[in-house]
């Protein structure tokens, strides 16, 4: 059974990230060459500003293709508000939980305002996984 250990035993502590200035086309990119679902938006002090998701960048794409209009920047297609964070010494159940009840992939995990990691349903079944030995 999995026990409550803290989210900083788990977390990536280099996500990947793009800024909000970025190109979404270079961020589309950045996805498919790290073969992940999304990233975290930073600004140039590393606080997080938005998080942006390849589901993000399709709905992007089918648009500016129907209106025959630019792709634009990161900026104009990321999520920036009310943005589920994790805290690095949060219960790595209670996000797992959390996770789950809001259909989410991945949870940034913050910091005095800085991205520090992020946590994953992949760390979270290593998590699982090693628990159940």
């Amino acid at each position: 059974m999995l026990q409550s250990v803290s989210v900083r035993d788990y977390m990536l502590t280099h996500p990947i990230k793009v800024r909000p200035d970025d190109q979404l086309t270079d961020a589309m990119q950045v996805i498919i060459d790290n073969k992940i679902s999304g990233v975290c938006v930073v600004d140039l002090e590393e606080n997080l500003v938005g998080i942006l998701s390849e589901l993000d960048c399709l709905r992007a794409a089918v648009n500016a293709a129907y209106t025959n209009t630019s792709i634009g920047l990161v900026r104009d297609h990321m999520a920036s508000s009310n943005l589920a964070v994790a805290h690095p010494d949060e219960a790595i159940v209670d996000v797992a939980q959390d996770m789950l009840q809001k259909n989410k992939r991945r949870r940034p995990v913050v910091e005095d305002g800085k991205l520090i990691g992020q946590i994953t349903c992949r760390q979270l079944l290593t998590a699982v996984k090693e628990f159940r030995k």
